[in-house]
């Protein structure tokens, strides 16, 4: 398999020093997502977080994260273990949906990242979690909303959203020099009058749909309020489609087998005379229908 390149170091120094990295959707897991064809739980996603936090000691700065930090809030003591072997010191973040039990904020104290604040690596912000209004705190000299909800730019992710273009967050909420976001799993930059919306993106492609995904972090330079992206180094050809293929193939005959009965099936008949009917118009195989037949049967 090919390996991205490795990352050339950084050095931009017209933009001023690495104030904060930005991402979000980390989503750890337990156990392989079924695309993946390489051990993203055992060995890929850990891979990752190292990378992430080299990263940080090259630019000596707190990593702000955007929500669902794990992909399912009761996390075994193995993984949450795993967890605190490799995941950068100076790391804030918010808790998304996928963090809390029943998406539910009051039983925030139930969840593995609200375990995880035991090892002094990682802080729970105070806003702005799944489900809140949003809140900023100050740092470096600028008003900053880390916030999980589910904003988009360009046209409706899906039939019936109701959820906010981050365009319009941007307007609603002047107060806020740089809102970063998380939940939707698609990296975009939306900007308005020199203020800033950042939604990083899944740090991991874990659905066949994320196949052209390109995973990235963003470098964030407080002195001009602008941001870098840096791409996370990934392997070719890991991420599959075939279980959605197979799925595809299965609907398509079930959809043929009805549609043939469309035509041949009579509702005053039984059964048994339906599926005669149906064996001698599409001629099939006798060993089939036996099978079928003791289907009934039992």
């Amino acid at each position: 398999m090919k390996r991205t390149k490795a990352r050339k170091p950084i050095n931009n120094k017209h933009l001023g020093p690495v104030s904060a990295i930005l991402c979000a959707d980390i989503h750890f897991v337990e156990s392989n997502p079924v695309c993946r064809l390489d051990d993203l739980a055992e060995e890929t996603q850990w891979i990752k977080i190292d990378w992430l936090k080299s990263l940080q000691e090259e630019h000596n700065c707190p990593i702000l994260h955007s929500g669902d930090l794990i992909d399912y809030w009761k996390s075994s003591p193995e993984l949450l273990t795993k967890i605190t072997e490799h995941l950068p010191s100076r790391f804030y973040t918010v808790l998304g949906n996928h963090d809390l039990p029943q998406h539910n904020l009051e039983l925030a104290r139930k969840s593995g990242v609200t375990t995880l604040t035991k090892t002094k690596q990682l802080t729970i912000l105070n806003n702005t979690h799944w489900g809140q209004e949003p809140e900023g705190f100050n740092y470096s000299n600028h008003n900053i909303c880390v916030w999980h909800v589910m904003t988009y730019q360009g046209k409706s992710p899906y039939p019936g959203c109701s959820d906010p273009k981050a365009a319009s967050l941007l307007r609603k909420y002047p107060q806020f020099d740089l809102i970063v976001t998380g939940d939707n799993h698609k990296p975009f930059v939306e900007e308005h009058e020199g203020r800033l919306l950042i939604n990083p993106g899944s740090l991991f492609r874990l659905t066949a749909g994320q196949q052209n995904h390109k995973p990235r972090v963003y470098l964030w330079y407080a002195e001009s309020n602008t941001v870098e992206a840096v791409y996370v180094p990934i392997k070719d050809n890991v991420i599959s489609r075939e279980h959605i293929d197979t799925i595809k193939e299965r609907d398509d005959r079930i959809n043929a087998f009805i549609s043939t009965l469309d035509d041949t099936w009579e509702a005053e008949m039984s059964f048994e005379e339906n599926l005669k009917i149906f064996q001698k118009k599409n001629k099939t195989d006798s060993k089939i229908m036996d099978i079928i037949y003791k289907s009934i049967e039992n």
